[in-house]
């Protein structure tokens, strides 16, 4: 585009032409001129009259400069790309914009921390105990004792220490109890590594060490024998040249009486009065082997404690009592050339037991856990209370015979 200039002012051509040059220098593809129209007019208006200068382009140098960042930027645009260029002063265009997002990412933070804060104190209002536990300990205690005890490889020198007396509920029918820790059912009674002993060969002491350990489950973890079944797993174990002992084992089964008692080898309870809290019995004990009072015989030693839940048997029944009967066995196997056995069962030595929580009275052959609902009956339990769970000693020096009272179940 060429603008003319008033006639008869040559200077004015002069500088008319120069701007010309100018705007074709500065002008680009965009065809926009440097100079602009009020510019432009106050030039002639000073050509006219003699004076005035053209309008001052920029230097050659500032044009290619302004060129360059104007096409940096329109390439940055295009590429997507950000940050600030070569030589731009710190904070200019990106400073303030990153300030003002870090502020909003801080107020963002504080705004969750609130939130979480708050409801946190709703948690604690509606179960303080986690605080509390924590606070006290208990909440450590509480994980120690859900870790499941190592074998018993000896005799302990002492009672299982105390642990918060907290009562059973049909959800954990073992809580507050030693035996939380203790192994369940079968699992607890381990077989030791055989080895020949008074005679006898390292198979045949394997053998019995099986033959044993079958016996106690079927005499005292057989859901068929709890419920007061015949036991008649655990009776083919034995030899039959028991003779007496066998007999009078069959006899309290059928007839039981004080004198003949089948609790004393079995564990049984009536259905119609209890029914077991799950099908969990703990079991905590050892077994070993030693030679026996002669050559040719080898004793299978055993003492194991068995814990077993109850209810009573009828609607919506929640209390939970446990029983805790521990039992003392020793089997005897015997070379049938110099004894009078029948190779491969086994003879009942010695039989220990006793029973926590369990009526004193009853005579019937069956477990009878005291529910605070039950009517006083029998006679008063008297002496220093016993904890069932001690297995410290061996029943024979345990404490007294009779009914005595328990300080834990």
């Amino acid at each position: 585009m060429v603008r003319e200039a008033p006639a008869g002012t040559s200077r004015g051509w002069g500088m008319a032409e120069n701007a010309q040059h100018a705007e074709n220098a500065e002008s680009g593809d965009n065809g926009r001129p440097s100079v602009s129209d009020e510019e432009w007019a106050r030039f002639v208006e000073q050509a006219a009259a003699g004076t005035g200068e053209a309008p001052k382009e920029p230097s050659a140098r500032a044009r290619m400069v302004t060129e360059r960042l104007r096409r940096e930027e329109e390439q940055r645009a295009r590429s997507g790309r950000k940050g600030r260029r070569p030589g731009e002063p710190e904070g200019w265009r990106t400073g303030p914009a990153r300030q003002e997002g870090r502020g909003r990412g801080k107020r963002r933070l504080k705004a969750a921390l609130a939130i979480a804060f708050v409801a946190g104190l709703a948690l604690i209002a509606i179960r303080p105990e986690l605080v509390i536990d924590r606070v006290t300990g208990k909440a450590a205690r509480d994980d120690r004792a859900g870790e499941p005890l190592p074998a018993e490889s000896a005799r302990p020198s002492a009672a299982p220490s105390p642990v918060d007396p907290d009562l059973p509920t049909l959800k954990e029918p073992f809580k507050g109890s030693p035996a939380l820790r203790w192994a369940d059912g079968a699992a607890g009674i381990e077989i030791p590594p055989a080895e020949a002993v008074g005679g006898m060969s390292k198979e045949k002491v394997a053998d019995a060490l099986e033959k044993a350990k079958h016996f106690l489950v079927a005499a005292n973890l057989d859901p068929a024998t709890l419920r007061g079944e015949r036991p008649g797993a655990a009776l083919a174990l034995l030899d039959p040249k028991l003779g007496e002992y066998k007999t009078n084992l069959e006899a309290a089964l059928e007839r039981p009486s004080a004198e003949n008692d089948p609790l004393d080898h079995f564990s049984r309870y009536d259905p119609a009065e209890l029914t077991p809290v799950g099908e969990v019995v703990k079991v905590r004990g050892r077994m070993w082997v030693e030679a026996g009072d002669r050559a040719g015989k080898a004793n299978v030693k055993t003492d194991y404690t068995f814990v077993y839940p109850f209810v009573k048997a009828k609607a919506g029944a929640e209390q939970v009592e446990r029983t805790v009967l521990r039992r003392e066995i020793t089997f005897s196997i015997a070379d049938p050339r110099r004894w009078e056995a029948t190779a491969g069962t086994l003879w009942i030595e010695e039989n220990h037991s006793n029973i926590g929580n369990s009526a004193c009275d009853a005579a019937d052959g069956f477990l009878h856990p005291q529910f605070d609902d039950d009517a006083p009956a029998g006679p008063t339990p008297s002496g220093t209370p016993v904890d069932p769970y001690d297995r410290s000693k061996t029943l024979e020096t345990a404490g007294p015979e009779g009914c005595g009272t328990l300080s834990r179940s």
